[in-house]
């Protein structure tokens, strides 16, 4: 069993290797740089954007995730960050249209940076990880099945992020502590 472990592990770990680093610091900027910020991501993927809410938020960011009934309007000096690992997925390719429509930049993660969103997107950060778009036949690379990889990887792209985001913008643990939640 702990063979299992050590390529779930290798296969994150070459994905995290991949990723270009300035596009990471790009994408920090423009949180960083955001006045407000709205998420969206399907499935598994919107699993791991919720948490990396949760870690914005605890910066100090003004954050909320699409469906949510606090999420405000996006326009001018707004970011909307869309997860599609596969390239295309309806709902997100109709919501960065939204956004873009009303102003606001456009975040794309996604390992297929040639898919139909890339174009409304401002800046691409690629994770170059299997997806449903890629995980039969010939193209397959994991073990692990269908988006699961990507959706790893961005898990640990969002906990470098928040390092990122902390230093940039100055905040400290206990400041991110006083943000926490005490209604558990």
């Amino acid at each position: 069993m702990a063979e299992l472990y050590r390529q779930a592990i290798s296969e994150l770990e070459s994905v995290a290797t991949q990723i270009d680093d300035h596009a990471v610091d790009r994408a920090c900027e423009m949180i960083a740089d955001a006045r407000r910020i709205g998420v969206y991501g399907c499935g598994r993927e919107g699993l791991q954007l919720r948490g990396f809410v949760m870690r914005l938020f605890h910066l100090g960011r003004d954050v909320s995730v699409v469906g949510d009934m606090t999420m405000p309007p996006l326009g001018a000096g707004d970011l909307f960050i869309v997860s599609a690992g596969p390239g295309y997925l309806s709902t997100a390719m109709a919501l960065a249209t939204v956004a873009r429509d009303a102003g606001a930049k456009v975040l794309l993660l996604t390992a297929q940076p040639a898919g139909r969103i890339a174009a409304l997107a401002d800046h691409v950060l690629v994770i170059p990880a299997q997806t449903m778009a890629d995980d039969r036949g010939p193209a397959r690379r994991s073990l692990l099945p269908m988006g699961s990889v990507f959706e790893g990887a961005l898990f640990v792209l969002f906990e470098v992020m928040v390092l990122k985001l902390q230093k940039r913008l100055h905040i400290t643990l206990d400041a991110m502590r006083a943000n926490h939640t005490n209604m558990e």
